[in-house]
C-alpha cells in the first residue's frame, strides 16, 4: 500500500514538472515572439525614416523598440520563476536566481532609459508647442 502511494506521487509529480516545463516553454516562446515582433516594428520604423531621412524620429524608435523588449523581459522573468518551481537542486535554483536578478536588472535600466527618454520628448514638445502659441 505504502509502495502504491508513493508510485502515484512520483506519477503525479512528473506529470506536474513536466506540465510546468511546457507552460515554461510556452513563456519563453511568447517572449521571444515579442522580441521578433518589436525587432520588425521598430525596423519597419527605421526604414521610414531612413527613406524620410528624418533622423531626428530614431528617438521614437528606440521607445518603441524598448517597449517590446521590456515587455519581453517581463515574460522571460515569468519563465524563470516557473523554473524555480520544479529545479530539483539549490545550483539549479542559485543559476535561475542570477538569471532572473540580470533580466530584473535589464529590465529596470530599461525602464529608467524609457522614462528619461519619455520626459526629454515630453518637454521638447512643450517647448514646440509654446514656440508655436507665441508664433
Amino acid at each position: 500500500m505504502l509502495s502504491e502511494n508513493a508510485n502515484l506521487f512520483g506519477q503525479a509529480e512528473a506529470h506536474v514538472i513536466s506540465a510546468v516545463q511546457w507552460l515554461k516553454l510556452g513563456v519563453e516562446l511568447v517572449g521571444a515572439l515579442i522580441i521578433a515582433l518589436g525587432i520588425a516594428v521598430a525596423g519597419r520604423l527605421l526604414v521610414r525614416a531612413l527613406w524620410a531621412r528624418r533622423t531626428a524620429d530614431f528617438t521614437a524608435i528606440r521607445l518603441t523598440l524598448s517597449r517590446y523588449l521590456a515587455l519581453a523581459l517581463e515574460f522571460q522573468l515569468g519563465a524563470d520563476i516557473l523554473s524555480t518551481s520544479i529545479a530539483p537542486s539549490w545550483d539549479q535554483i542559485g543559476r535561475l536566481g542570477a538569471i532572473a536578478v540580470i533580466r530584473t536588472a535589464l529590465n529596470f535600466f530599461l525602464s529608467r532609459e524609457m522614462e528619461q527618454e519619455r520626459r526629454q520628448t515630453s518637454k521638447e514638445d512643450d517647448t514646440v508647442a509654446r514656440a508655436k502659441d507665441q508664433a
